[in-house]
């Protein structure tokens, strides 16, 4: 691969690497090297901010390194033991397996599964004795965790700090010894953690591995792409709903998505920004140049057509989709029931909300009164921009 190959891949959608100067020594010397990265299996759905680091991980594979997956199977049955995270709550043997297939899955859209290993972290947590466990924490000191900046807040706070709160980067780094990581691969806000594993293997004895960070790419609100905050583009989601929902993105994060989660060449890059600077170029039109890419990234350059062509036909000509799920009304029922029931709303809360904002349509008329009753006839239910349920009369 040539020298500009190479540049794009260390410099195209990276934020930090620590250190290049090593990592570029450590690719050049032509053995191949073993690039870890791990994930949490609480949740099983990916979204297209994993996809940057997981593009970074495709194109070194091409190389001909060897990417190490850990699943964190024995860190995901404990849950967040500060009891503040209910996304991290205690999980069972069976629902780790099952979001790990499907998390693995949509790994594997990306990432080549032949120059893979995968290895789960019971394989060699399952067996710490408590003497192991001293062992580990001997490597490190209270001022090395208070160099964690949310650690440091809190203590300086006067919050509460839990001793297994503080075990949590010692496990990560734990991992780097297990498989003998080269490099490690995250978003910018595992620094702490990734750092932690190569002070680990240093003061092991061990060849520090280098550190990959990726940006953390914002979600369809404007806010850090979370799934807590409900603002993801999933990776499996239908080509329809991922060329809408990144159309729905900020003009701002057009050149930053395009950097990350596409080859558009560069030079191509500088016009886009210097034709957004001067207002020669509607952002629309970017973006739908954007999410063409997207969609055709992740289900063929066809079904990014025709979600281009259904997204012009129910957004600029204000026809409705060729295609929407149909509900069966037995009876007249209240909006908010209604929208809860066919899949509209997550909750009760959230279908008032929607209610009260204006974003709930049927056929033609907003309805904005939650105490509302749909009376049992054919129409369209609408919510916002791109949630369409056909009623059908039973």
């Amino acid at each position: 691969m040539s020298t500009l190959s190479l540049d794009f891949i260390l410099k195209r959608g990276v934020a930090e690497i620590i250190v290049e100067e090593n990592f570029r020594r450590r690719l050049a010397a032509g053995k191949p090297l073993r690039l870890k990265m791990g994930f949490d299996p609480s949740k099983p759905d990916l979204h297209i901010g994993h996809a940057v680091g997981l593009r970074k991980l495709r194109q070194l594979q091409e190389l001909g390194h060897t990417v190490v997956l850990i699943v964190g199977d024995w860190t995901a049955q404990i849950g967040d033991p500060s009891g503040r995270d209910e996304s991290r709550v205690m999980l069972t043997p069976a629902e780790v397996q099952a979001n790990a297939k499907t998390y693995m899955d949509q790994f594997f859209t990306i990432v080549d599964r032949a120059r893979t290993e995968v290895r789960w972290q019971s394989e060699w947590f399952g067996k710490f004795t408590l003497a192991d466990v001293f062992n580990l924490t001997s490597r490190f000191t209270f001022a090395d965790m208070m160099e964690h900046e949310t650690f440091d807040k809190r203590v300086k706070e006067g919050k509460p700090l839990s001793l297994m709160e503080l075990m949590y980067p010692l496990l990560q780094a734990y991992d780097s010894i297990a498989i003998d990581a080269d490099v490690e691969f995250g978003g910018t806000d595992q620094k702490f953690n990734i750092l932690a594993g190569r002070q680990l293997q240093e003061r092991l004895g061990k060849t520090p591995q280098e550190v990959f960070l990726v940006p953390l790419l914002v979600g369809t609100d404007g806010r850090k792409m979370s799934k807590s905050f409900g603002n993801t583009i999933d990776l499996k989601a239908d080509p329809n709903d991922m060329y809408g929902k990144v159309m729905s993105l900020v003009d701002e994060v057009i050149i930053e998505y395009f950097r990350c989660v596409t080859d558009v060449p560069d030079a191509e890059l500088v016009e886009m920004e210097r034709a957004l600077a001067t207002h020669s170029v509607n952002p629309r039109d970017l973006k739908m140049r954007l999410a063409s890419e997207i969609v055709a990234q992740f289900h063929g350059v066809e079904a990014a057509r025709a979600a281009e062509a259904e997204f012009v036909k129910v957004f600029q000509q204000r026809e409705l989709p060729s295609e929407m799920p149909t509900f069966t009304l037995t009876s007249a029922m209240p909006i908010i029931d209604l929208l809860v029931t066919a899949g509209l709303a997550s909750s009760r809360s959230e279908a008032r909300r929607l209610v009260q904002q204006g974003g709930v349509r049927w056929n033609d008329t907003t309805i904005d009164k939650a105490d509302a009753v749909i009376p049992q006839e054919e129409a369209v239910l609408r919510v916002g921009r791109r949630k369409f349920v056909r009623l059908v009369a039973n």
